[in-house]
């Protein structure tokens, strides 16, 4: 097992250091999936000198075990669904119909509580860095490419710490590169990656993207 990051701020700075081809691109964006993702990609977005934002979007847990996700959702239209998970555990589609629109409050709440009445960011032919501080199954980074791609980015290029080998290889496939910084075949929990992984905070969030 590979020595742990000590918290989201050096992965951030490591990641940071594996992007200097980007540095000179024009039309440049970092994003941001919260909360835990912001400290990571405030370090990318200040070496790379290019604006920060947020991409809203919330894992769809499975009730009673809310740490495994089923899904995830990025709008009230745009949702990705794991029907492994769905069909092993014969999850109905009321069930998840509920868990979605509690998350989708949970959406609209974070939007009002980061962005204070700010627009989001126009992504139109922007390049994008879409930043979290590690991907376990993949369904909420999936659901931030499917709505990034609705607005039309010029490019969408994923950097995260740590993701699993499946993972990985599933991502290279939808977005225009993958930046990670490891992907071992034992993955567990993302935390497990970090010596401090404490929960991000929303004022934490705002004070990254005054």
């Amino acid at each position: 097992m590979r020595k742990k990051f000590r918290n989201r701020v050096e992965a951030g700075q490591m990641i940071a250091a594996q992007m200097q081809d980007y540095m000179h691109q024009e039309d440049l964006l970092v994003l941001a999936l919260p909360r835990g993702g912001v400290p990571v990609a405030f370090e990318v977005a200040k070496v790379l000198h290019a604006p920060l934002d947020i991409c809203l979007v919330r894992k769809l847990g499975v009730p009673g075990h809310e740490e495994l996700a089923m899904g995830a959702i990025a709008s009230p239209t745009t949702q990705v669904l794991n029907y492994d998970v769905i069909n092993s555990l014969g999850i109905d589609s009321l069930t998840i119909a509920q868990v979605a629109a509690q998350e989708l409050q949970e959406l609209q709440r974070r939007d009002l509580a980061y962005r204070q009445g700010r627009p989001p960011v126009d992504i139109k032919d922007k390049h994008v860095i879409l930043v979290d501080d590690g991907i376990a199954t993949g369904s909420t980074m999936l659901a931030a490419i499917a709505i990034l791609r609705q607005q039309q980015p010029a490019s969408i290029v994923v950097a995260v710490p740590i993701a699993p080998p499946s993972v990985y290889q599933q991502l290279k496939l939808e977005v225009d590169a993958v930046i990670c910084l490891y992907t071992p075949q034992l993955m567990y929990a993302i935390g497990v990656w970090y010596e401090d992984f404490r929960q991000t905070t929303d004022e934490e969030v705002r004070q990254l993207l005054m």
